[in-house]
């Protein structure tokens, strides 16, 4: 006999399947997909949108739920059934807030915005962009207001992103990050020590880029076999099961970092959904429990392990003998270094360490600006280059350099920023509990190895998926709340001695 629980994952198998071929057809338009494709697979994808949330906030499903948390009741808080339970109940209310009109009205804007913003980035041309980012404005405010706040407009959003976290929340601790990095970057400043960072401004072959972003990720722990890398205009991860999680990245012929740390950093996102627990398949739960634990996994592969001495000193032969005329005369530590130059700069994806939380804290600001009424899209370009000036020193010489390149305001999508810089912290805490948990990690790193982390984060974190809240998660992996302490530690340490502050 059925049980209500089995009856219930039935119809949860059911919309899992569904929103996973949405994801799909998205991969599909990003990477593979002619332009002449657009309009019929918004179509296609729009009414996937709408069939999939008609199914997920119906009476019966939410019926269903109610039926197995009874069954269940006294299940423990950590079982995955307990834990499906509310998850369910969670986003089952979240998304009777939408109606489907909204929903396919939403979809439709962003399948058609994301196109318009890829040509307006190409062309420098704002303009022909900011018909869409309004209409990306009014989705976002009345999306806001479907959902209903207490405190600030923001916090309906940010929540979706990082449950449990309110803007004030968010708000305090950048201010508090702020407050330490800028004298720490002013110091860098004034001790004027020149890094010469021309080892990675040559000409690199795009084939020979190719083969290793391959080698490099393969050497973190990216299983290729349950995964593929291709290639964007911006870069992402994306998963369809733990057995196939893609990644993405972005080659430039005349600029090394962005396909190197852009492969880096999606295959620790990818790696995240790899790593959770097969019993959790074809559930919500089997993915990362918020953005801001996402990209803790992408910024520790990116920099705590990808911009460090150790792993360099294993891995730069075998760079150095890809690009033999443009390496053949550099040290490890003079990729190291160049690597590692702080330099305020126009492209977040692109910033060094110390900078990057400036760009978030910027995002940030504008988005709430833009969502309360009090900044109209027209002047979002000229806000911009005035935010940039203030937190980074420097003025984006065109919007491709500036507001437009980002992808991420080509959807209604407004808090989904401030998880960036939150990731930056959640990984530095991490990092240095799995450290004093497990020096081998260390050891391992000089050999540009990474299967004692993998396996920690795999123990930890990874196998939970979205069983844990994420303050729940980063409570029971470190025993204490997110706070800044160890990421400041981290870049004190790091860029002092690089720097000889």
């Amino acid at each position: 006999m059925t049980t209500k629980y089995e009856a219930l994952l039935d119809k949860v198998y059911e919309i899992h399947d569904l929103n996973k071929a949405l994801a799909v057809l998205s991969w599909d338009k990003e990477v593979n997909m002619p332009a002449a494709g657009l309009d019929a697979r918004v179509q296609q994808m729009t009414t996937l949108s709408r069939f999939t949330h008609l199914l997920s906030t119906s009476d019966d499903y939410g019926g269903l739920i109610e039926d197995a948390a009874a069954e269940l009741n006294g299940a423990p808080y950590d079982s995955n059934e307990a834990s499906l339970i509310r998850y369910l109940r969670r986003s089952y209310e979240d998304a009777r807030k939408l109606p489907p009109e909204f929903v396919a009205r939403s979809a439709e804007v962003s399948g058609q915005a994301r196109a318009v913003w890829a040509q307006a980035r190409a062309e420098n041309d704002f303009a022909s962009y900011q018909p869409w980012l309004e209409q990306v404005i009014e989705l976002c405010q009345e999306q806001a207001e479907l959902y209903g706040y207490e405190d600030e407009k923001y916090d309906a959003l940010l929540d979706k992103y990082e449950y449990g976290m309110k803007t004030a929340d968010v708000r305090a601790i950048f201010e508090a990050v702020k407050a330490e990095l800028v004298p720490l970057r002013q110091a860098i400043a004034e001790r004027g020590t020149a890094v010469d960072d021309s080892v990675v401004h040559q000409s690199f072959d795009i084939d020979t880029q190719k083969k290793f972003a391959r080698y490099i990720t393969d050497a973190v722990g990216y299983d290729f076999n349950r995964g593929h890398l291709g290639t964007v205009v911006h870069p992402f991860a994306t998963s369809f099961s733990r057995n196939d999680a893609r990644i993405t990245t972005r080659w430039y012929p005349d600029f090394l970092n962005p396909s190197l740390f852009g492969a880096l950093h999606e295959s620790g996102h990818a790696m995240y959904e790899q790593g959770t627990h097969p019993d959790l398949a074809r559930t919500p739960l089997a993915r990362g429990t918020s953005l801001g634990i996402h990209e803790s996994q992408s910024r520790m592969f990116e920099n705590l392990v990808g911009r460090s001495r150790a792993f360099w000193q294993a891995h730069y032969p075998r760079l150095q003998s890809l690009f033999p005329q443009q390496l053949g005369s550099y040290t490890v530590e003079d990729f190291y270094r160049a690597i590692n130059k702080v330099q305020p700069s126009f492209i977040r994806v692109e910033a060094d360490e110390l900078t990057y939380n400036f760009h978030i804290i910027l995002r940030f600001e504008l988005e709430q600006a833009m969502l309360n009424g009090e900044l109209a899209a027209k002047d979002l370009p000229e806000a911009w280059n005035a935010k940039m000036e203030e937190l980074l020193g420097v003025v984006p010489p065109t919007d491709s350099q500036g507001c437009l390149q980002d992808v991420h305001w080509t959807r209604p999508g407004f808090g989904y920023f401030p998880t960036y810089a939150l990731g930056n912290l959640y990984g530095a805490q991490f990092w240095e509990t799995a450290v004093s948990q497990n020096p081998a990690i260390l050891d391992e790193l000089n050999q540009g190895q990474t299967t004692s982390l993998l396996a920690w984060l795999r123990e930890n974190i990874h196998q939970y998926g979205r069983k844990f809240t994420p303050g729940e998660l980063v409570q029971r992996v470190t025993g204490r709340p997110l706070d800044h302490a160890a990421f400041m530690r981290y870049v004190t340490a790091k860029f002092s001695e690089l720097y000889a502050l």
